[in-house]
Formats: C-alpha cells, sequence, structure tokens
C-alpha cells in the first residue's frame, strides 16, 4: 500500500466509526426520550420500556429527528398531555448531551 492508501483508508475508518458514535448517541437519546415521554403518558416497567424503544424505531422513518418528534407529539396529544412543542425540543436537546456523554462513557 502507497501512503495515499494508507491514508484514505485511515479516513474511511474514522468516517465509518464517527457515523457508528452517531447513530449510537441519536438511539441513546431516543431511548431516554421516550423513557420520559412514557412516564408524562403513565406507563410503568416494561411497558415503558417498550414505548422507548417504539420511539427509537420511530427514528428509522426519515433522516433526521422529525419523524421521533411527530411521534411524541401525536402520541402525547393522542393521551391528551399539554406538553408543549418547545417542551419536547427542549428535551430532545437536553437528553442528546446525557446521550453523548453515556455513549462516551460506555454507559
Amino acid at each position: 500500500m502507497t501512503t495515499f492508501d494508507d491514508r484514505e483508508d485511515r479516513f474511511e475508518k474514522e468516517f465509518a466509526h464517527n457515523e457508528e458514535m452517531k447513530f449510537k448517541v441519536a438511539a441513546r437519546r431516543n431511548k431516554l426520550l421516550g423513557l420520559w415521554a412514557a412516564e408524562i403518558l403513565g406507563h410503568e416497567g416494561s411497558a415503558a420500556d417498550d414505548y422507548a424503544k417504539s420511539v427509537v424505531i420511530s427514528d428509522l422513518e426519515e433522516a433526521g429527528e422529525e419523524d421521533v418528534f411527530r411521534k411524541l407529539r401525536g402520541d402525547l396529544d393522542q393521551a391528551h398531555k399539554a406538553v408543549s412543542d418547545d417542551e419536547i425540543r427542549d428535551k430532545m436537546k437536553q437528553l442528546m448531551s446525557v446521550a453523548m456523554d453515556q455513549v462516551r462513557d460506555g454507559k
């Protein structure tokens, strides 16, 4: 391999690693977000865990986080829970930071 090939290989591995970390952080944030919403919705135990999993899965519908927001907004509205869009988006931001720390720390 040439120096150029070695360098290209390193960049590809770094890119793949960074993408994997982004995915893990987003999935962790969505799980935490699902647990937060589950509490508001009155779910406990395995029902809360199942709901959190459904939030994680909802993020696979399209790129970005709007699919997760729409799921939460719809579920909270359907249950007649008074949670504003700003509260949901603020919680999404807050939990993204928490998720980054947890993934970085290997939790």
